[in-house]
């Protein structure tokens, strides 16, 4: 898988909070649910390996035990609902649930 944040990847992101990026890595998210929604199993997947790519952007940030361990256990569920068997039941909801607490948290910090 080539990178498809470039500009992010060349150190960009760390630059970001984590609410930040776990707000960036929901916009993906949330593009995968979409189109698996509307049937786009090919663009559902592009957007599901672009948020597995910041995942992994995240990952290899300097995070406290706590914060790594959240990010493979997010990483995992997110694996297993969009190409797995779904064992957590996850569901559209709970990601969204999820990743939009990290997009109200960092737009509060931006005074949005």
């Amino acid at each position: 898988m080539s990178n498809q944040h470039t500009s992010l990847a060349n150190g960009r992101w760390q630059t970001l909070s984590l609410a930040e990026q776990l707000a960036n890595i929901g916009s993906e998210v949330e593009r995968a649910l979409r189109w698996k929604s509307q049937g786009n199993e090919d663009y559902s997947r592009l957007a599901f390996e672009r948020a597995l790519e910041l995942l992994d952007l995240s990952l290899a940030t300097k995070l406290t035990a706590a914060q790594f361990s959240e990010l493979t256990r997010v990483r995992e569920a997110l694996v297993d609902y969009f190409m797995g068997d779904n064992l957590f039941s996850s569901t559209p909801k709970s990601w969204r649930t999820y990743f939009g607490a990290f997009t109200y948290l960092s737009r509060l910090r931006q005074g949005a």
